[in-house]
C-alpha cells in the first residue's frame, strides 16, 4: 500500500494495492513511468514527483485499488476520481453521499464526470471539500 501522498501536491494518484499476485496493469498504464514493481507480484509504488494525476491507471486496476486526488480543484473543493463498477451510472451534477474505506459517511460531493468505458472500469470524479479528499473511497447517490 503506498503512502499518503502530501495534499501539497497538485494532482497524484492513492494506490492501496495490498494483494501479492502476479499483477502489472497499471504499470503499463501509466504514460509517466511513475508506478513502478520490484517484481509482479510486489505491491506497486507511486513516483509522486512523476505522477500528474491523469488517472490512466484507475481504469486498468482490477482490484479497484486506486484513486486520483487532485487538490486544487477549486478554492474549497478537491476532486477525486473513483472507479465505479454499479449500475446505473451516477449522472453529471447528482449530490453523492462520500464514504471513506469503512463505508462510513464522511460529507456529501457532486458528480462532475464520468468516464464511460466498455472495456475497463467505469472512472467517476466527485467534487468534495479538500479536507476529506484522500479519505474518500467510494459514494452513493442521495435520492
Amino acid at each position: 500500500m503506498s503512502k499518503k501522498t502530501p495534499a501539497s501536491l497538485a494532482s497524484f494518484a492513492l494506490i492501496e494495492c495490498t494483494e501479492r499476485i502476479p499483477c502489472d496493469p497499471c504499470v503499463r498504464a501509466c504514460p509517466r513511468g511513475a508506478i513502478t514493481k520490484k517484481s509482479v507480484t510486489s505491491p506497486p509504488e507511486l513516483d509522486s514527483k512523476k505522477c500528474t494525476g491523469c488517472g490512466q491507471c484507475i481504469a486498468l486496476c482490477p482490484g479497484l485499488a486506486i484513486f486520483v486526488v487532485k487538490a486544487n480543484y477549486s478554492k474549497d473543493q478537491a476532486l477525486v476520481m473513483l472507479p465505479y463498477e454499479m449500475l446505473p451510472l451516477p449522472s453529471v451534477g447528482e449530490k453523492v453521499q462520500i464514504l471513506d474505506i469503512n463505508g462510513n459517511a464522511v460529507g456529501e460531493g457532486r458528480v462532475v464526470n464520468v468516464r464511460k468505458d466498455r472495456n475497463f472500469t467505469n472512472i467517476v470524479s466527485l467534487s468534495v471539500r479538500k479536507d476529506v479528499a484522500q479519505s474518500i473511497r467510494s459514494f452513493r447517490v442521495i435520492k
